[in-house]
């Protein structure tokens, strides 16, 4: 199970990297990408990237959404460990 969090946490925050190359007319990932990255595991992963590459800060549903999502989901993973 940890190697799933670990690997979706990876792809979740270097999706968000990618998309951030969206600011230049490049390669774009659609928001309904990183939000199923985020709901199958990887909203801590989607959380930092967001923060680390300062890309969809000020959209409300991801600035507010993403950390609730991501502490549902560390409370979730903190129960499979036990």
């Amino acid at each position: 199970m940890i190697q799933y969090a670990i690997a979706v946490n990876l792809l979740a925050f270097f999706a968000m990297g990618l998309d951030y190359k969206a600011r230049r007319h490049r390669f774009r990932i659609a928001e309904q990408t990183l939000w199923l990255l985020a709901w199958v595991g990887g909203a801590f992963g989607a959380m930092m990237g967001m923060y680390t590459f300062r890309h969809k800060t000020r959209h409300r549903r991801f600035r507010y959404g993403l950390p609730l999502l991501a502490a549902a989901e560390l409370m979730v993973y903190w129960q499979w460990i036990e």
